[in-house]
């Protein structure tokens, strides 16, 4: 049973995409971004008296990041370098950060607690496993379980992408999926007619639970998970769609290359944007030859749809 140290610490919005890169690079287990306000809406959204989240848990809108390290031999080696980088940014890592041991197990069941389906979009209900929900005619419901690679499908920046998905996808795209996490927006172009989907992730474990989650959504002939970089991983193939739900630097990073991945007038859903790296990503898009069609934003949180014209 594999064992993790769960590492907690509240972060300004100006530094969160920053610090959330640090640790990315530096942890096995995944990185997530609990901002309260999120949490808070979607309660009020749904059925509150079911989240079982006591108030004054969210009542702080300040954003937490959560890391998880893999406890081994190098653990101690690893946060040491952790707390360094984020010290470095300015942060009191003393006084901001919190940490405890979990299981797999642990963090699931901590976790249910903040899940229940959501209504997203016209059309697309996301529901964890252990949930009951009465499909309505027309519903397509995504099952998931977001294991160790987060991905619950109600942060901001999630919704934005499975909005636009659900606006763009046309029957028979095919969809390349880069940073999949738990799978959920490659599940959900497949539900919404993608006639094949490339789903990819450099993270061993985002890729187990994605295939499991493929597996419970019975979407194994369409979906295909990876494990890789998605520059590496298309050879000559080309998209219809691509969707990006990472950061902004991440973006800029594979920017040069979406349009060589596009067919003519293929589009490119990028999410993940915090609100003041906006104009740098449109700008780079721009320079590498993307026209801008639709920018949408929730809270903090920015998506753009780019064409390949």
């Amino acid at each position: 049973m594999a064992e993790w140290l769960e590492i907690c610490v509240s972060v300004e919005d100006e530094l969160l995409e920053i610090a959330a890169g640090l640790l990315d690079d530096l942890v096995a287990g995944g990185v997530v971004i609990e901002d309260p306000s999120v949490i808070s809406e979607y309660a009020a959204r749904t059925h509150p008296d079911e989240w079982g989240i006591p108030e004054q848990e969210y009542a702080d809108k300040q954003p937490v990041l959560k890391a998880y390290l893999a406890v081994d031999e190098l653990t101690e080696e690893r946060y040491a370098q952790i707390c360094r980088l984020l010290s470095g940014l300015g942060l009191d890592v003393v006084s901001r950060m919190k940490t405890k041991k979990v299981r797999d197990e642990d963090w699931a069941t901590a976790w249910q607690a903040y899940y229940k389906p959501v209504r997203v979009g016209q059309r697309m209900v996301i529901k964890p496993s252990w949930e009951e929900w009465s499909a309505a005619d027309g519903d397509l419901v995504v099952v998931m379980d977001p294991g160790m690679a987060f991905g619950c499908g109600t942060h901001a920046t999630t919704v934005l992408c499975l909005e636009l998905l659900e606006k763009y996808l046309k029957p028979g795209n095919v969809v390349f999926d880069a940073g999949t996490g738990t799978g959920i927006l490659a599940i959900a172009a497949a539900k919404l007619g993608a006639g094949e989907v490339l789903a990819t992730d450099i993270d061993l474990t985002a890729c187990r639970v994605a295939q499991d989650n493929v597996r419970r959504n019975q979407a194994d002939n369409l979906v295909q998970i990876v494990h890789g970089n998605l520059l590496d991983m298309v050879g000559d193939r080309k998209a219809q769609l691509i969707v990006a739900n990472i950061i902004a630097d991440v973006i800029i990073t594979i920017a040069p290359d979406v349009r060589r991945l596009l067919v003519p007038g293929g589009l490119f859903i990028a999410s993940g944007i915090i609100a003041e790296r906006l104009d740098h990503v449109r700008s780079v898009l721009e320079e590498n030859g993307m026209t801008i069609g639709e920018q949408r934003g929730e809270g903090h949180w920015v998506a753009l749809v780019a064409s390949n014209l």
